[in-house]
């Protein structure tokens, strides 16, 4: 039963509503994509029609925000942005009080025209130089530059996409949006106060996390930041090692136990990050970053021990279990892709592809890693219903020939005992990690009298087991000989990691990066970039078993490794190493131009000439066209996310308009309001703002919000401007929010930051800025109308 004055379109925008918050907070998909299936549900269910439900990609709102974004690009690139902030960081002497504000006012003024997320971007590498120059924590000076962007982003109508789209609502509802600079007169004076507030007491609350960087000009204490020397130590091989002779990649060293080489000490010199073909040799001293455990279990356990004979093939069939060949079909859509991109162990659950078969030669190694081609033969172990259902499939032909002996599997095929006392005793298959730390694939295990084919992930080992693998004896001998090595008296220095040629640095995921998501290994990191991460940090921890962790926005990479390959690095849009010296080189021939287009855009919007949207079209157009930033560039950095999630989440506004639920919704307010006076529904709605802010992403804030603003406005005959003012000023000033504002968790990791931290200097910050503007708004806005 639906109660009265309630339809059903109420109910059904209501409900969509209810579920994007839940996947806003709950973080289950991403942000664009909830705004996506919020535009997909209003119209499938009739609640828009088509047109509508589409009408965000076409809105001046969304077409001013990726242009801004543009712009604003345009400006970084050339150096602009960079050179105005530099400069005022010039004057900010030894005082911290001075220090802090130096930092804030540059990046406040920045913010009123680019992207918060972009200029926090831009200064943290110059933020982190001035914290090593000065000596002091970075966690002193990178809470109070996030929190300069979001107040700077208030200043103007471009700073922050919640103006735009507060302003897009006021013309939704017939109503005369508002002017560029319309925001400033309050904005300004919230700004100034907010940083004077944060340079002379909100300081006092921030957080000295990690040691002092060290006297003034000195690089900082990185390593013991990140409490490297609690976990560095040396290993000795010696001449009966089976490591001798062996590359450090076949050596399993890093796998194997979770360790990083930063270095070996060889005849008294000492070579740092080896690359992985670096050969040990006699006599070389290790130095290694892992957790003391892991050390002090070097060379007390062995893991398995090697039968003398050879596994016959026989004994990998049974009723169930036996062997097939299948050709890969002409066409087939497998060909130029390996079995790990079409997880073909999913795909054909219980199959394992031993080897493939190709123009008269058997492949054996790294078989998951061979791109496919059209006729190869593919020899296949599992159970036989699968292997049935594979020789079926539209990608692969029933091979003519069947004969697992030519393979010479026998020769791969290895019995091993798991000894009582292994580490290996009581884990399960996954979690024994046999395949990255020796290189071998279990087909069986003999346990008694049974024996179990095709074991599955989680079939837990027991002492005595006998496993059944296939994989290379030499690269067993050789994972054996890691945990024969012996820990060394020598404790390494930490200065020893650093040299003329190799350094020690600090990268953080780039606020449009792709690397989010995935692990270490799948970006295939050291291989591509040449660097060592030594550690990660999240929320002020330091991680473990970085091999395996998928990377977050907001975690900081303490790197090692050459300075040319940091600089490598700087260059690539999905990091962002945080050191002036590693940042891309500016096109600074260009930066009187990109400041005189920036110029143009604003005197055109406030001349009224042309439209604000059509005036950051044509400027962000001109910033490409003469050769400011290139398309691709240009392409980098708009913030895809936001433009989506804006155009996705533009027509929930329109739904919930136009079904009454914001009228149900304004009346509540008020009800709640009862005969309050002007400044206390100020203030509630104020806050109503902030706490949606902590839990959802700023611009469905202002989606949300504005349109009840403009109708508990309409209701109490107050002013709509001064209510979607307070709308505009309190998403930016949701500082304790790490879901709105992108900003905040940039720096959460260089800073060593917990959620906490944000908590107790934000929420002071948060009503310091009610207050001004419980001051300022009657002036310059009149509550009445």
């Amino acid at each position: 039963m639906i109660p009265s004055g309630v339809t059903l379109d109420i109910v059904l925008v209501l409900g969509i509503l209810a579920i994007a918050v839940i996947l806003f907070v709950t973080e289950w998909v991403r942000i664009d994509a909830v705004a996506l299936m919020v535009l997909a549900a209003l119209a499938l269910t009739g609640v828009l029609d088509p047109t509508e439900a589409v009408a965000g990609f076409s809105s001046p709102a969304v077409i001013t925000v990726w242009a801004v974004f543009i712009l604003g690009g345009g400006l970084s690139r050339t150096g602009v942005a960079g050179f105005m902030g530099r400069q005022m960081l010039r004057f900010a002497g030894s005082s911290e009080s001075r220090l802090i504000m130096s930092v804030m006012v540059p990046s406040a003024a920045l913010s009123a025209f680019m992207s918060n997320v972009g200029v926090a971007a831009l200064m943290l590498p110059v933020v982190m130089d001035i914290a090593r120059r000065t000596g002091r924590t970075p966690s002193r000076l990178l809470i109070p530059l996030a929190f300069s962007v979001l107040l700077g982003g208030m200043l103007t109508l471009v700073g922050t996409p919640p103006n735009l789209l507060v302003s897009a609502s006021l013309e939704a509802h017939g109503l005369a949006g508002f002017e560029l600079f319309d925001f400033t007169p309050v904005a300004a004076v919230v700004a100034i106060v907010g940083i004077g507030y944060m340079s002379l007491i909100g300081r006092r609350l921030l957080p000295t996390r990690g040691p002092a960087p060290g006297s003034p000009g000195q690089e900082s204490d990185l390593p013991g930041l990140y409490r490297l020397g609690e976990r560095l130590f040396a290993l000795d091989v010696d001449e009966r090692s089976p490591l001798v002779g062996t590359s450090l990649a076949d050596s399993r060293l890093e796998s194997g136990r979770g360790l990083l080489v930063m270095a070996v000490q060889r005849g008294g010199k000492l070579q740092l990050a080896p690359n992985p073909r670096f050969v040990f040799r006699a006599g070389d001293r290790i130095i290694v970053q892992g957790q003391q455990v892991v050390a002090e279990g070097l060379g007390a356990f062995q893991y398995l021990t090697i039968e003398p004979d050879p596994v016959p093939l026989e004994e990998l069939v049974s009723a169930d279990v036996g062997f097939a060949e299948v050709r890969v079909a002409a066409g087939s859509e497998l060909i130029g892709k390996t079995l790990e991109d079409v997880d073909f162990r999913h795909r054909f659950h219980g199959c394992l592809v031993l080897a493939v078969w190709r123009d008269g030669v058997p492949l054996r190694t790294h078989v998951s890693k061979v791109a496919l081609e059209s006729g190869d033969v593919l020899l296949m172990h599992g159970h036989r219903g699968e292997l049935e259902r594979c020789r079926e499939d539209v990608d692969f032909h029933v091979s003519t020939i069947f004969d697992p002996f030519v393979y010479g599997l026998e020769e791969r095929l290895i019995s091993c005992v798991v000894p009582r006392g292994s580490p290996l005793v009581g884990k399960t298959l996954v979690e024994s990690r046999l395949g990255d730390v020796f290189g071998l694939g279990v087909m069986g295990i003999v346990r008694g009298d049974e024996k179990k084919l095709i074991p599955g992930p989680d079939e837990r080992l027991e002492a005595g087991d006998r496993l059944l693998v296939k994989g290379k004896p030499e690269d067993l001998v050789s994972a054996r000989g890691v945990h024969a090595l012996s820990r060394a008296d020598w404790t390494p220095s930490l200065q020893d990691l650093e040299s003329e040629d190799v350094t020690v640095a600090e990268a953080v995921l780039a606020p449009r990066s792709s690397a989010g998501g995935k692990t270490l290994r799948e970006l295939n990191f050291r291989e591509k970039y040449g660097l060592n991460v030594v550690s990660v940090m999240r929320g002020g921890q330091i991680l473990d078993n970085l091999r395996y962790l998928s990377l977050r926005f907001g975690d900081a990479l303490l790197l090692q490794g050459p300075r040319a390959r940091l600089r490598l690095l700087g260059s690539e849009p999905d990091f962002l190493v945080l050191t002036q010296s590693a940042q891309q080189p500016t096109r600074a021939g260009k930066a009187p131009l990109a400041a005189l287009l920036m110029v143009a855009v604003i005197g055109s919007a406030i001349s009224g000439a042309v439209p604000l949207h059509i005036a950051a079209v044509s400027g962000a157009v001109l910033m490409v066209f003469t050769g400011c930033l290139s398309m691709d560039e240009a392409y980098g950095f708009i913030e895809w996310r936001v433009v989506f999630l804006i155009a996705g989440m533009l027509p929930l506004g329109t739904a919930l308009q136009e079904s009454g639920a914001i009228d149900l919704a304004a009346a509540g307010v008020v009800t709640v309001a009862g005969d309050a006076r002007p400044l206390a529904i100020v203030a509630l709605i104020y806050a109503l703002t902030v706490v949606c802010a902590l839990v959802m992403p700023t611009p469905a804030v202002a989606i949300l919000m504005a349109p009840m603003a403009i109708g508990v406005a309409g209701d109490l005959a107050l002013s709509p401007y001064a209510l979607l003012m307070t709308v505009a000023l309190a998403v930016s000033a949701s500082f304790m929010s790490l879901v709105a504002h992108p900003a905040n968790m940039l720096i959460m990791g260089p800073g060593g930051y917990r959620f906490v931290d944000y908590v107790k200097v934000g929420l002071p910050l948060t009503v310091v800025c009610l207050v001004v503007l419980l001051l300022i708004l009657p002036v310059v806005w009149p509550l009445g109308l």
